[in-house]
């Protein structure tokens, strides 16, 4: 099962805008919570960038899988200070790319609670997995598998 969560908090160290703690299924996303949302959001992507171009993290993408190595497409997840309609956090998801986009008005903390949701919907339709110690990890209703 993954399992991200996004959590603005007030315990960084100085100067740290995002910290990321990463182990088997599991993905902690530490915000500063009293950073301007613009800084945290750019640093978010730095940070996720480094989490994705480990070799472990692939997309189901029709009957494609996808990983940072894939030509033309490698995998990547970019969060855009860009309200979407209606809507404070909106996702695309797109053969290689999940993009999230994100109301600018909002402030780090509500940004925070607004991921969570968002994320736990998307990870459950199972497009996303982890190969964690030789093992798959996923939010499918199967099984995980032994590679």
């Amino acid at each position: 099962m993954l399992d991200v969560l996004y959590e603005a908090v007030e315990h960084l160290p100085p100067g740290r805008l995002v910290s990321i703690d990463e182990s088997r299924g599991r993905i902690r996303v530490h915000l500063d919570r009293n950073a301007p949302l613009a800084d945290v959001v750019r640093q978010l992507g730095v940070e996720v960038d480094l989490i994705m171009s480990s070799p472990h993290w692939f997309q189901l993408w029709k009957d494609e899988i996808v990983s940072r190595a894939t030509p033309g497409r490698p995998l990547r997840v970019e969060y855009l200070l860009e309200k979407k309609g209606d809507h404070f956090a909106y996702l695309e998801e797109r053969r290689g790319l999940l993009s999230f986009y994100i109301d600018p008005a909002l402030d780090v903390a509500s940004f925070a609670a607004i991921m969570n949701p968002i994320t736990k919907q998307h990870l459950d339709g199972g497009q996303w997995f982890q190969l964690y110690g030789g093992e798959i990890i996923d939010n499918s209703s199967e099984p995980m598998s032994q590679v």
